[in-house]
């Protein structure tokens, strides 16, 4: 059940990935952006004058969740780790039992 769950948060957090990326690629910088490196015109936005502080809300929200997703993950994955555990590995091969060696004849024996 924990796979389960490690792989569902898995997908969850890169679509979080994904949204933040375009989240904050959205947002106009506190310097013009890269428009005004340019001398474009970066005074207006695409979305509105207000769109700023809620990007900047939004972005600190799915920031957030993303943390808190980041310490699930890593919880799940701690987890799924210690629920395969030996059974992940190779399983060892039985050995012959151990025979004593017959003793090497002794250099002093009469011949």
């Amino acid at each position: 059940m924990a796979v389960f769950f490690y792989y569902v948060a898995m997908v969850l957090f890169v679509f979080l990935c994904l949204v933040m990326i375009m989240v904050v690629l959205i947002q106009k910088g506190r310097g013009g952006g890269l428009s005004g490196a340019f001398g474009g015109g970066g005074g207006n936005t695409a979305f509105g004058t207000k769109t700023g502080d809620v990007l900047t809300w939004a972005t600190s929200i799915i920031f957030g969740l993303f943390l808190l997703l980041a310490v699930v993950l890593n919880l799940l994955a701690d987890r799924v780790g210690q629920s395969q555990g030996p059974a992940a590995q190779a399983a060892p091969t039985p050995s012959a039992p151990a025979t004593p060696a017959a003793p090497a004849p002794s250099p002093t024996s009469p011949q």
